[in-house]
């Protein structure tokens, strides 16, 4: 059966002599996996439309194990984010998170829509902030959003300065944090770490606006964000010694 999707290119590899594996995320159909024959040949018509972080009108063909990409029409390049190491490396970390929360074949256009506004802003305003927000929007849609407004634990609201506790999904008051005799990883979160987070989850990144962020709250932000992740996935992010090797 041959489909008609649109679709942004999320990951992509060598096969074989010619062709090349690609993991794209798709307006109605979400992650899906598909072979470009031949993309790797200068004169195949896929060749210049098969790079990466690209928006795509496509046909494909459905397969027992992969789909194959008959024809690809490229809608946007997003070259500025390919041609800089920074955009290209917190883009990478953005398509990582989605790659690895997302399942196969469940449609998710809050995704898809959020990709392409988060490649457009990467290359326009601090590429670490917008992939930081488009990140924490990514567990929001996904279901995985711990818990930062209330405690996690007792349901009480929160004062401050609290605890982040991966593995109970969110926020320990500090009495619940003194009763927990449980040896797991918390992280201190300040007030003003709360409250950008839920600026980031509700962040419009069509239209975001100005705002400032102190280094302090960014720093505990990304250290919960990854430490989350860590968890949820039981793995690291490749994406991260990419970012980590770029920066020094």
């Amino acid at each position: 059966m041959v489909y008609q999707t649109e679709a942004i290119l999320l990951a992509v590899r060598d096969w074989r002599e010619a062709d090349r594996m690609v993991t794209l995320f798709s307006k109605e159909y979400g992650k899906l996996s598909a072979v470009a024959y031949g993309a790797r040949r200068p004169s195949n018509r896929l060749a210049g439309s098969i790079q990466l972080f690209s928006q795509l009108d496509l046909s494909l063909e459905s397969g027992k194990a992969l789909d194959t990409i008959k024809q690809c029409e490229m809608k946007n390049s997003f070259r500025r984010v390919r041609e800089n190491l920074f955009y290209m490396a917190y883009s990478s970390f953005l398509a990582e998170i989605v790659v690895e929360l997302s399942p196969e074949r469940q449609g998710e256009p809050r995704i898809f829509e959020l990709l392409v506004d988060a490649f457009t802003l990467i290359a326009e305003r601090n590429p670490r902030l917008v992939a930081l927000a488009a990140a924490w929007q990514v567990l929001a849609i996904s279901g995985y959003l711990p818990e930062y407004r209330v405690c996690v634990e007792c349901g009480n609201d929160l004062h401050f300065p609290v605890f982040f506790d991966v593995h109970a999904g969110g926020v320990l008051c500090s009495f619940c944090k003194k009763n927990d005799t449980t040896d797991t990883l918390t992280l201190p979160i300040s007030q003003d770490t709360a409250v950008l987070i839920d600026a980031l989850v509700h962040l419009n990144l069509k239209c975001p606006g100005k705002f400032s962020v102190s280094g302090a709250s960014l720093l505990q932000t990304e250290a919960i964000l990854i430490q989350y992740l860590l968890y949820c996935l039981d793995k690291p992010l490749k994406s991260l010694a990419f970012i980590k090797q770029i920066g020094s």
